[in-house]
């Protein structure tokens, strides 16, 4: 997110919040007067922060219809799941190889501020906290051709996330515990330089919230309109 403090700043902040936490749903039409009114913006600096919000994967501009928040379909679903574990590997690897002492400084202040989500935050603080954590290992990882690709990975990650940090039983709490413990070790991999250490625990990490997330992917599962499969999606 960006760090200047301004109307325009504020406006992108709360868009991308927004969208990570479905308070915007995937497919939603963005008002850009409605917009304008809310965030004290006039149309030219609102229009660059949609541009912004494009390039980043967040909305998809449509020529004569406006924005429109980026779709989760079953295409785009299974394609996550392709990569998901590849990328993730790939990200944490080269963060233990790249990382700065500040940057290991500010990884474990964002795990503190996860762990204070889990006990008193909301749902959305808690995907938000998360996201947060795992864009920090991308910035640490500092490669141009990967980050765009692990950037727009953590978007549907999060907006998926909304169901994983809404536990419904004692199974879902223990593997949000688990995740926490993940975390952790994933700072103390980054920060000794263990690049095969944190490559494994991408993969624990993915794998301890695959089939998670593969419930509310599934039709009927995510309250979205994901429309009709694809005959080779096989989730």
């Amino acid at each position: 997110m960006q760090s200047e403090s301004s109307p325009k700043s504020n406006a992108y902040d709360a868009l991308v919040a927004g969208i990570l936490t479905l308070e915007l749903a995937p497919g939603a039409d963005l008002d850009e007067v409605r917009l304008c009114a809310e965030h004290g913006l006039s149309r030219t600096p609102m229009r660059e922060v949609l541009r912004q919000l494009a390039g980043e994967g967040y909305v998809t501009l449509r020529q004569n219809r406006g924005a429109q928040v980026s779709e989760m379909s079953h295409a785009s679903l299974r394609a996550f799941f392709i990569a998901a574990p590849m990328i993730y590997a790939a990200i944490l690897q080269l963060a233990a190889e790249n990382r700065t002492p500040a940057q290991v400084v500010e990884l474990a202040e964002a795990q503190d501020i996860f762990i204070r989500a889990l006990r008193n935050g909301s749902t959305a603080d808690r995907a938000l906290a998360n996201d947060r954590f795992h864009r920090i290992t991308g910035e640490m990882a500092d490669n141009a051709f990967l980050l765009p690709s692990f950037n727009r990975l953590l978007l549907d990650h999060a907006r998926i996330s909304m169901t994983f940090y809404a536990p419904r039983t004692d199974a879902d709490k223990n593997t949000i515990k688990t995740a926490r413990d993940h975390h952790e070790q994933i700072i103390e991999a980054i920060d000794a330089r263990d690049a095969a250490r944190a490559g494994e625990l991408a993969q624990a990490h993915w794998a301890l919230s695959r089939d998670r997330i593969a419930q509310f992917v599934m039709p009927g599962g995510l309250d979205l309109p994901l429309g009709p499969p694809p005959q080779e999606a096989r989730l």
